[in-house]
C-alpha cells in the first residue's frame, strides 16, 4: 500500500476525495476542524485522524488540503498548529480548493520561504463526481512537484489539466464557475419567462436540451429547479465566493466580464433569502422574487 498522505477538509467534496485516495489504496492521514467528523470518516474508510495540520505534516510528505477559502487554507497551512510548522523535507502541499490566483501565488511564495513546494488543483464536477472519482482537475505549479502529486490526482480525478505556473489552476477554475454561474442563474430566468407566458415547462426543457440551448447545466439544473430540489451538491455561498474571485481577478486585468457580474447579483439576492447553504440551483428563488412567479 501506498503511504504518506495528508488530507485537510473532510467537507462535501474533500470528504469524497480522500475516499477516492483510500479506495486506490493510499494510507491516508486526515485533519477536519471538527474532531467527530474526521473520525467518523476515519472509522468508515480507515486512516489515522490528526489532532492538528502540523500533525499531518509531521507523518505525511504530500498534504491536501480542501476548505472553503483563502483564509481557511492560510490558517491551515501557515497559522498556529499549521501544516508547514510540521513539514518534512521534500513535501509538497497540494491546495484543491478555490482561493483564486493571487492568494495561491502569495500562499505559494510564503511556503517556498520555509523550504515547502506548493501545487494549485482546484476541481470541478460537484459531489457526485467527487465520489466516483472523475472530478476534472485545473493544476498549477512548477513541472516537478506537479510530477511527484500526479498519482493523487489520478486517483481523484478524470481529467487532469496542466493550466501552468503556480496560479493559473486557479484562474482557469475561476472562470469555468463563472462561466457555471452565469448558465445556471440564465436557466433560472428562462424557466421564469416560461412559467409566466403559460410555456409547457418540461417541453421548454426538451427543446432546449435538443438544440443550441442546450448545455450540461441544463441537464444537471433543469429537473431540481422545476422541483424545487436543492439539496447542496454545491453551495450557492461557495459559487458565489468563486463568481467574486473570477471578477476580481479580471478587475486586476483591467478587462470586464459583465455577464458574471449580473449573475454575481442574482447569487448575492439568494443569499438575501437565507439560501447560501442550498445548492447554487436556488438561485431560481431570487429570481421567482424579482418577477414575483414561482416555477
Amino acid at each position: 500500500m501506498a503511504t504518506g498522505v495528508g488530507f485537510i477538509g473532510l467537507g462535501i467534496m474533500g470528504s469524497r476525495q480522500a475516499a477516492s485516495l483510500r479506495r486506490a489504496g493510499f494510507e491516508l492521514t486526515v485533519y477536519n476542524r471538527t474532531r467527530e467528523t474526521a473520525e467518523a470518516w476515519a472509522a468508515e474508510h480507515g486512516g489515522h485522524v490528526a489532532g492538528s495540520p502540523r500533525e499531518v505534516a509531521r507523518r505525511c510528505s504530500r498534504v491536501i488540503c480542501m476548505v472553503v477559502d483563502a483564509e481557511q487554507v492560510e490558517a491551515v497551512l501557515l497559522g498556529p498548529e499549521g501544516a508547514v510548522e510540521g513539514a518534512r523535507d521534500g513535501a509538497v502541499f497540494v491546495d484543491m480548493s478555490t482561493i483564486g490566483p493571487g492568494a495561491a501565488v502569495a500562499i505559494g511564495e510564503r511556503l517556498a520561504d520555509r523550504g515547502v513546494a506548493f501545487v494549485d488543483a482546484p476541481v470541478t464536477g460537484s459531489a457526485p463526481k467527487a465520489a466516483d472519482a472523475t472530478l476534472t482537475i485545473m493544476v498549477g505549479g512548477d513541472d516537478a512537484h506537479v510530477e511527484a502529486v500526479t498519482p493523487l490526482f489520478e486517483a481523484m480525478g478524470e481529467l487532469i489539466v496542466r493550466a501552468g505556473a503556480l496560479g493559473q489552476g486557479q484562474a482557469v477554475k475561476v472562470i469555468n464557475q463563472a462561466v457555471a454561474a452565469v448558465n445556471c442563474a440564465t436557466l433560472a430566468q428562462a424557466l421564469v419567462v416560461g412559467r409566466r407566458t403559460g410555456v409547457d415547462l418540461d417541453a421548454l426543457v426538451r427543446v432546449m436540451g435538443a438544440g443550441s440551448g442546450g448545455s450540461r447545466m441544463l441537464d444537471l439544473k433543469a429537473q431540481p429547479m422545476l422541483d424545487h430540489d436543492f439539496a447542496p451538491l454545491f453551495k450557492l455561498a461557495h459559487m458565489l465566493k468563486d463568481v467574486r474571485l473570477c471578477l476580481d481577478a479580471g478587475a486586476q486585468a483591467e478587462v470586464p466580464f459583465p455577464a458574471a457580474a449580473a449573475a454575481g447579483e442574482l447569487y448575492t439576492a439568494a443569499m438575501a433569502r437565507d439560501l447560501g447553504d442550498r445548492d447554487f440551483a436556488a438561485v431560481l428563488e431570487a429570481v421567482e422574487g424579482l418577477a414575483g412567479v414561482r416555477v
